[in-house]
């Protein structure tokens, strides 16, 4: 029996040599099979040389020869540097801290450009942070954020273009000044609110008078114009008063000569007439410039008196 166990395992071992090659060999194969993601591409080097850059898609590498150098992403990142120390252009010293938005364009620049391009965007943003900032005085740098994003973004992106990076976009985060500069900020808003406040309050003050002053002009012009409308009704009805007596007199004067009466008596009945309208404190009477009448008219009236 135990010849014949020597023989079949003697008649296994290139069957099993066969069957671990193949293993092998498929395992080479899989392993060079490469699928590349979306926005993404692999750096290929061969024999430690640039080879090619794989887009997405399904690639093949040669065993042992090929291999991937580095796996990149096309989106775009973000960079957030740590606050940096900075001087205005008046010797203020103030704590800024950017953030770049950057997106690599070529894989092959950026792989061999330089070394670590990150750390070496942030040195860049740092020293051109402090060449614009040394430009600008305290006020210009507090507001003036688009000005400065933009000249560091355009800087960057041409220092950048050798290392196969784009510079979208650069954001300044925080500008903190000193802290007596920040009280001195925090003062000067407060009495700009205060002296707003004031203002609001004066012209709402000055609203209000001025409304009480028409107010009371309107009030006034309406008050004149009720005494203005009652003394002309009041003398309307003194000069209708004054038009009936004399309209009656006249009426009795007419009666008295259409029964023959003499001069003495009409006389005598014009001046009961007169008599009766300087009752009235309103009326006026008029001395006429011919006395000689008034004489005769008071000897007619002796004479009707004696008879």
């Amino acid at each position: 029996m135990l010849p014949v166990i020597l023989k079949t395992t003697d008649s296994q071992g290139p069957l099993v040599a066969v069957i671990a090659i193949c293993v092998i060999v498929f395992v080479i194969i899989l392993s060079s099979v490469k699928i590349v993601p979306q926005a993404t591409t692999f750096v290929i080097e061969r024999l430690g040389t640039y080879k090619t850059t794989w887009e997405t898609g399904l690639h093949f590498k040669v065993p042992f020869i090929d291999k991937v150098a580095k796996k990149i992403s096309l989106k775009e990142k973000v960079a957030d540097f740590v606050p940096q120390a900075v001087i205005t252009k008046d010797n203020v010293t103030m704590q800024i801290d950017t953030v770049v938005f950057y997106q690599v364009m070529d894989p092959k620049l950026y792989s061999y450009g330089i070394e670590r391009p990150i750390i070496a965007i942030e040195n860049l943003s740092a020293t051109t942070l402090r060449n614009i900032i040394g430009d600008l005085e305290l006020d210009q740098t507090l507001t003036s954020r688009d000005i400065i994003n933009t000249k560091m973004r355009e800087i960057l992106d041409e220092a950048t273009d050798r290392w196969g990076i784009k510079v979208n976009r650069v954001e300044l985060k925080n500008i903190i000044p000193p802290k007596e500069i920040q009280n001195a900020m925090e003062k000067q808003m407060k009495a700009e609110r205060e002296k707003r406040e004031a203002i609001l309050i004066a012209e709402g003050q000055k609203e209000a008078a001025i409304r009480v002053a028409e107010g009371e002009k309107e009030s006034a012009i309406l008050r004149a114009e009720a005494h203005k409308e009652a003394v002309i009704r009041e003398a309307e009805g003194q000069a209708e008063a004054i038009l009936a007596v004399q309209e009656a007199t006249a009426k009795g004067l007419h009666m008295i000569k259409d029964v023959g009466a003499n001069d003495s008596l009409i006389a005598l009945k014009g001046l009961e007439a007169l008599g009766k309208l300087g009752e009235s404190p309103s009326t006026k009477i008029v001395i006429p410039s011919d006395l000689q009448g008034i004489a005769g008219l008071t000897t007619t009236i002796k004479e009707i008196a004696k008879s």
